[in-house]
């Protein structure tokens, strides 16, 4: 019976879904077949597969803005204790005057995605016959693509895991074989269907946001900020449109379904990455994962009293 290893999108809140796949992997020896990630979620799974997931707690405790842009869109300063993002005219007026698509661009993150995930990891991998996926968004065809390592060259594997991070139009386009892509999360945010297809019968599914929205946006100060809340927006209709799909989806094919929601908003500027905060993120998915599946371990097993 295969097992799937789903996971969201969430920009710096991928260090929670590292928490809970800690207590997942190492704890609870939870063991995949098929590893599936969106956007931030792309990142983790190749880690995952080999089970490396002290190396991956390391890459995402320790990142920054410039582990990530090459050139920064964003300047983060601080508004009653909490970081609030503002447009860096400067570096925008740049990537015109070059003739880029873009706010910013994050070739960083695509060196720090070659250097993390290296050729012996991509061979095997394929040596243990893992289904390593992520999602791409096709703005050109207008399609959600998802892109097995099986199929892939090493370089391109590479180029797709950066392309589904890629949240443009803050982070770079990718351009490849006559097609833009983008950020997977913009077409399929939580690809629970996906893992379905490819023929799993149990999914642990992790979602970096909270099950039922628990704010209320301030009103937006300019046109960034007002870019990122529509973005959010939209992105929230994904997410919720992703979950229902992939509910009725595992129901119809008897598929066991579990959810690991974030119990709390971690953070409404999820393209702020900070070392510390991400640190305490990890932390706080362990201890939520740990807490949740004991309970439901104990909800499964107790005997009805009357």
């Amino acid at each position: 019976m295969k097992k799937a290893l789903v996971i969201s999108g969430g920009g710096s809140k991928g260090a929670f879904a590292g928490g809970v796949v800690e207590h997942l992997m190492k704890d609870k020896q939870q063991k995949y077949d098929i590893f599936i990630g969106s956007s931030t979620g792309s990142l983790m799974v190749s880690h995952l597969a080999l089970g490396m997931v002290d190396e991956l707690k390391t890459i995402y405790t320790n990142v920054n803005q410039n582990t990530i842009f090459n050139n920064n869109p964003f300047v983060i300063r601080k508004v009653h204790g909490e970081k609030v993002i503002s447009i860096n005219h400067l570096n925008t007026l740049w990537n015109f005057i070059k003739g880029r698509k873009t706010f910013g661009e994050s070739k960083n993150l695509l060196k720090l995605i070659k250097t993390s995930v290296s050729e012996k990891m991509y061979a095997k991998i394929k040596e243990e016959q893992k289904d390593v996926v992520v999602a791409v968004s096709n703005i050109t065809s207008n399609e959600v693509e998802y892109k097995s390592i099986n199929n892939c060259t090493y370089n391109d594997f590479c180029e797709w895991i950066w392309g589904s991070c890629n949240y443009v139009p803050f982070m770079s386009l990718l351009v490849k074989n006559g097609y833009q892509y983008a950020d997977g999360g913009f077409g399929s945010l939580v690809p629970i269907r996906e893992a379905i297809i490819r023929g799993a019968k149990e999914i642990d599914a992790i979602i970096l946001e909270t099950e039922v929205s628990q704010i209320n946006r301030l009103q937006s100060k300019n046109p960034f900020s007002l870019l990122f809340d529509v973005f959010d927006f939209m992105l929230g209709r994904i997410e919720s449109h992703n979950i229902t799909i992939g509910k009725l989806c595992a129901s119809h094919n008897n598929v066991k379904l579990n959810l690991y929601y974030t119990p709390t908003v971690l953070t409404t500027n999820s393209l702020v990455f900070d070392k510390k905060l991400m640190a305490k993120w990890w932390e706080d998915g362990y201890k939520y994962a740990k807490t949740k599946v004991d309970d439901d371990f104990m909800n499964e097993f107790r005997p009805n009293l009357k």
